[in-house]
């Protein structure tokens, strides 16, 4: 993506610093892809903006009118503040690295200001919303046992607040009841961390129900959940079929895989449940990101308030 874009000795600094992204911070497949997307995206800019593709030295010379000429021609072309500060985050973390190997030292890219980015709340289905998803999901499809995946996916996504690539990434040998009589899930989340998480009944249920219906093996070692050819489900199934769902149920479009994990969240919150659990629950790494739902269920005290305080009506 790079290649044409940048001098050899940058390419090579970029690959020595995705190896080192990748082996010492263990960051994602899809993180490292979103990373090399920006710095793709930088490079083509940069290579357009002074004439030629950059070298190390170009690097290390680069001002800060440079900088805000990406980040206006970013802006021209449409791109969402959200997208533009992560771009100027993997770009920080980069000159860091080349800085750290006496390769670069550009303190220009320190006086640029990040664009700011709305403050996002995550979107949580209602209750009854989250019911029919689970109940009505395996209607979309025609053979049991493919609804019955779909129907154990969505209720461990939404039963113990898993990322759906955490869900997907799990082996029948993960589950509770082999070769432990634990009810909890270990799970693997960002950066390789790891977490317990309990597994309520009705979720064990659901999931051994699919697993006496699918027509592969269960053996500890294979993939818990599958495709129709046995390998491991890929995650665009999955996003495929909450689609349709939302299409059957009329759920608005923030009904995601995703959003059953907001759902856990936020109902958990509203049951009573402290904020610190559902850190570790969810494998948040800062408190600051799990605060987030406070606000989800505050908006939901203020609509229940506004509907039905006799003294909110009379406004």
């Amino acid at each position: 993506m790079i290649d044409g874009f940048a001098e050899p000795q940058v390419i090579s600094a970029i690959s020595d610093w995705q190896a080192w992204l990748s082996h010492e911070r263990r960051y994602s497949k899809h993180t490292l892809s979103s990373y090399t997307h920006d710095l793709a995206g930088f490079f083509r800019f940069m290579a357009g903006h002074l004439g030629y593709p950059p070298g190390l030295s170009d690097l290390n010379s680069l001002t800060a009118m440079d900088f805000r000429s990406y980040l206006a021609k970013r802006g021209e072309d449409g791109l969402e503040r959200t997208s533009t500060a992560r771009a100027m985050s993997t770009l920080r973390s980069f000159f860091r690295y080349l800085e750290r190997q006496d390769m670069v030292s550009n303190a220009a890219i320190s006086a640029i200001r990040t664009p700011k980015v709305p403050k996002s709340i995550p979107k949580a289905l209602t209750v009854e919303d989250a019911k029919n998803a689970l109940n009505d999901i395996a209607e979309l499809s025609d053979e049991a046992w493919v609804g019955k995946r779909d129907q154990a996916l969505l209720t461990l996504l939404y039963g113990c607040g898993l990322r759906l690539g955490e869900a997907i990434a799990l082996n029948c040998g993960d589950l509770p009841g082999r070769g432990s009589a634990s009810d909890m899930i270990r799970v693997t989340g960002k950066g390789n961390k790891q977490r317990l998480v309990p597994v309520l009944s009705v979720v064990q249920k659901i999931l051994m129900e699919y697993l006496d219906l699918r027509p592969f093996d269960d053996e500890d070692d294979t993939p818990l959940f599958v495709g129709v050819r046995g390998g491991r489900l890929n995650p665009g199934v999955a996003q495929r079929q909450v689609r349709q769902l939302r299409a059957l149920l009329s759920l608005p479009d923030s009904a995601t895989p995703h959003a059953l994990r907001h759902s856990f969240a936020t109902h958990l919150l509203g049951g009573g449940g402290d904020l610190r659990t559902i850190q570790e629950l969810l494998g948040h790494a800062s408190l600051s990101t799990t605060q987030r739902y406070t606000e989800v269920d505050s908006e939901h005290l203020s609509a229940i308030y506004d509907s039905a305080h006799p003294r909110a009506r009379r406004r």
